[in-house]
């Protein structure tokens, strides 16, 4: 049913993909109270905003680009690589991935939940092989759709756990490229609490190990999304430092701030995790039995 779904929305023209889900942000804004909550709360926590007012007009326009977000997902598990790459239209940044060629390096590729975060891969698969993180839906159905989704050119699935790990780890000692979807919430133990725009979030630890194990070079990827269903831009940064969950929260941040608007706010980044709670109230039971008395 999904994949006839996606033939079907890729069959339509990126404006009108966008328009749709442009409707479809502002019926899910009018419609679910409890994600215009938790938008609200995190883009209030972060400080982008100056007042209430300001937060409230960010949530409801992250809510409809949240909308396109997800049609535009759609279309573009739908639609081949070769007819996806002639909408981005600017590639900023380039001169990190050349560089760490020229070295030899691997890269290691970090696409928050920011504006379209399917198009980096498949430019850069375009190019040159990229091994992608991914955590297997429950659904046999939709596991195959995400993989045969984003596997165009020289992209490959690697599934997040042990097997998929190794694959990431070898192509980086390969001098080859991988991509991780770093603000996504890690399962019970394989994340640690750092703060997120002042907030502890259960945070992944393994893009701060495989940076740290492979001396990879670092890049935030944002894909751009351009208004009227004009296409994408892609933005690379080079990231100096990754080797805690706490610095590798630091870089979200500083992506995110650069455009908050295409942020999916909706995401619950501080989603507390029954044993991920028990680990924060032991280091915060640590911590204050080694304060000493005032």
């Amino acid at each position: 049913m999904l994949f006839y779904f996606c033939k079907c929305i890729a069959c339509l023209p990126l404006r009108w993909v966008h328009r749709l889900g442009s409707g479809l942000g502002t019926l899910s804004y009018w419609l679910d109270s409890k994600s215009n909550q938790i938008a609200l709360a995190n883009i209030l926590q972060s400080g982008l905003t100056e007042n209430d007012d300001q937060a409230r007009q960010l949530m409801k326009r992250s809510r409809i680009e949240a909308g396109k977000a997800l049609l535009e997902t759609f279309f573009i598990w739908g639609q081949a690589a070769e007819k996806l790459l002639p909408l981005i239209h600017e590639i900023h940044g380039w001169e990190v991935v050349t560089q760490a060629q020229q070295d030899g390096k691997g890269l290691i590729f970090l696409t928050p939940h920011l504006g379209c975060f399917e198009i980096t891969s498949i430019y850069y698969g375009s190019h040159h092989p990229i091994s992608v993180l991914y955590r297997p839906p429950k659904m046999q159905a939709l596991s195959n759709l995400v993989v045969s989704g984003r596997q165009k050119g020289k992209v490959t699935m690697a599934p997040a756990n042990a097997s998929g790990v190794r694959k990431l780890l070898q192509a980086l000692k390969s001098g080859q490229a991988v991509g991780i979807l770093p603000d996504q919430i890690p399962r019970n133990g394989e994340g640690e609490w750092a703060d997120f725009f002042g907030k502890p979030a259960y945070t992944m630890g393994l893009a701060s190990k495989l940076a740290s194990k492979s001396n990879a070079v670092v890049v935030m990827a944002f894909g751009e999304r351009l208004g009227d269903g004009k296409g994408f831009n892609i933005h690379l940064t080079r990231v100096d430092d990754i080797h805690t969950p706490a610095l590798l929260n630091q870089a979200i941040e500083r992506q995110i701030a650069q455009c908050p608007a295409q942020y999916l706010w909706q995401y619950n980044r501080f989603k507390q995790r029954r044993y991920a709670m028990h680990k924060l109230e032991k280091k915060s039971s640590a911590t204050e039995a080694d304060t000493p008395d005032q």
